[in-house]
């Protein structure tokens, strides 16, 4: 039987600073989160897109 992982729960979209890396956890529908790892640039690019759609 394959060994079963805890889930890490929902909680709040987050996003930390590791290494040279941002790490992005967005709470999902359905439960989890996804986990996006970026670069700087790929940050300001996405920040970018989202102030487009938002305005």
């Amino acid at each position: 039987m394959a060994a079963m992982k805890p889930r890490t729960g929902d909680g709040a979209m987050e996003v930390v600073k590791e290494g040279r890396s941002l790490i992005l956890r967005l709470p999902i529908d359905g439960g989890g989160r996804l986990v996006v790892e970026l670069n700087s640039a790929e940050a300001t690019e996405l920040r970018d897109c989202l102030l487009k759609v938002t305005d």
